[in-house]
């Protein structure tokens, strides 16, 4: 345990070290928040795959290859790399629009009313996105050292919240490419050792529930109602499209996108592998905790603390980059675009500091209320996509949308969208992709009546 803790805090410290040194690379607010819009293809790849691959793709993902999706829960990564690799197709249009959150560019699209309800859809999303996090690095804390989870949750969220107030969109760039590695390589070595430690494969097969080794096991139609999900939610999560706005140029933001689709395929399977063994040698433990469980007595120490660092790496990366999200919506789209429009440079670099302190504990206090993973992360999705996923698109491509189809489509998706959960997703569809059908098909009912009428069309939101 001695090594595992060593190798932990060397890894904070490194982290920690990196956001202080790029503290020295921020001199004006594009620079905190966007990283001076000049991220290469490989940074951008790896910010994208470390802020994808959180708490729901390891833990989460561990969690439910322990529970009734057995080794199949590997299709929640899978299905995530796909998802981006479709928004490779619009990731052109979303860096050459030069704006800095999702609901600045619905708002210049489709008015005041669009922009409003979008933003608050948005920065709700990734406060719930942040405290997920927060909850998915205090189960790795609560079965290292026994304390309880709230204040591991605490604990988790201090740490949190000073790393991302710190650097910015820079530290969480350069911190994200060191978490992917760590996360890859972590989780991947894992195995062997687990396995042999496991007593073999072919032991852990037979302590297994019959059709737990199912590949489709959870079955098509959740597989691909996940991948329609991701790139729902990845081309109108503000953590996400915030990477593209970053990257250095429009080519730089399609093979960013596309490289990290392939990365998040690759390591899809591994932490459902580890759950499946946690399933075997640990049958009664908390499903979140297999990650933590298998590491700890499966593994050498020295495997066992790079799990453990790979596993906080996947929290820091998504927490870090829900935070700033949510603070940039809030700084932008709220305070500077409707009270202070005269803020200078220095007052929104400040501004935004100060958001990301004040979000980060009320994300801390939505993980103590919580304590889910997947369920608030579909949840979250649900919030921030249904409703503006036509919108978003159809502004961003399409010249004949219209004004009221943006606020219309926001609406009646959202709350299709919700309601569909609330009746806990019958039929096994989503209530993500309901809500974005349901938003598409409002959004082109109402430019209908709209040309019929001979009411003009929106502004353009990107530069011709």
């Amino acid at each position: 345990m001695t090594t595992i803790w060593i190798i932990l805090i060397l890894y904070m410290i490194i982290n920690l070290g990196i956001g202080i040194y790029s503290r020295t690379k921020i001199s004006n607010s594009s620079d905190y928040l966007l990283a001076g819009r000049r991220i290469g293809v490989l940074l951008t790849a790896g910010t994208l795959a470390a802020t994808e691959i959180g708490g729901g793709s390891s833990v989460g993902v561990a969690a439910k290859a322990y529970g009734s999706w057995g080794l199949s829960a590997g299709w929640y990564v899978t299905s995530a790399g796909l998802g981006i690799i479709l928004v490779s197709f619009i990731a052109p249009r979303l860096r050459r629009a030069m704006a800095t959150t999702v609901p600045e560019i619905i708002g210049r699209r489709f008015g005041p009313s669009s922009h409003i309800v979008t933003l608050v859809l948005s920065f709700l999303a990734n406060l719930a996105l942040a405290g997920v996090q927060i909850t998915a690095s205090a189960t790795i804390i609560n079965v290292l050292t026994g304390l309880s989870q709230n204040v591991a949750i605490i604990l988790s969220g201090v740490v949190l919240v000073f790393y991302t107030v710190i650097g910015g969109m820079w530290s969480v760039t350069i911190t994200d490419i060191i978490h992917f590695i760590v996360v890859l390589v972590g989780f991947t070595i894992a195995i062997p050792f687990a396995i042999h430690s496991a007593g073999g494969w072919g032991h852990v097969v037979s302590l297994l529930p019959p059709g737990q080794l199912g590949f489709t096991k959870v079955g098509w139609k959740t597989i691909i109602g996940l991948i329609l999900m991701y790139f729902m939610t990845f081309s109108t999560g503000q953590e996400a499209v915030q990477r593209y706005f970053a990257a250095k140029d429009e080519r730089t933001a399609v093979w960013g996108s596309i490289l990290c689709g392939v990365l998040m395929a690759l390591y899809s399977f591994v932490p459902a592998i580890l759950g499946l063994v946690a399933l075997a040698i640990f049958p009664h433990i908390d499903p979140n905790n297999a990650v933590a469980t298998v590491a700890t007595k499966l593994t050498p120490s020295l495997i066992a603390g790079l799990v453990m660092a790979a596993v906080i790496s996947c929290t820091l990366s998504a927490g870090s980059g829900d935070l700033l999200g949510a603070a940039t919506v809030f700084v932008k789209d709220i305070y500077q675009h409707y009270f202070r429009p005269d803020m200078t440079d220095e007052q929104i670099t400040k501004f935004s500091k100060s958001a990301v302190l004040v979000f980060g504990i009320i994300a801390i206090i939505i993980s103590l209320g919580s304590k889910q993973i997947i369920p608030m992360l579909v949840f979250a999705f649900t919030m921030r996509s249904a409703g503006p996923f036509a919108a978003f698109i159809f502004g961003l491509t399409w010249k004949k949308s219209t004004k009221n189809a943006g606020i219309w489509s926001i609406m009646i998706g959202s709350i299709v969208g919700f309601y569909w959960e609330y009746l806990n997703e019958p039929y096994g569809i989503m209530g993500i992709v309901v809500g974005a059908v349901a938003s598409s098909l409002s959004f082109l009912i109402v430019v209908a009546i709209e040309k019929a009428l001979g009411h003009p069309d929106a502004p353009p939101a990107i530069p011709e």
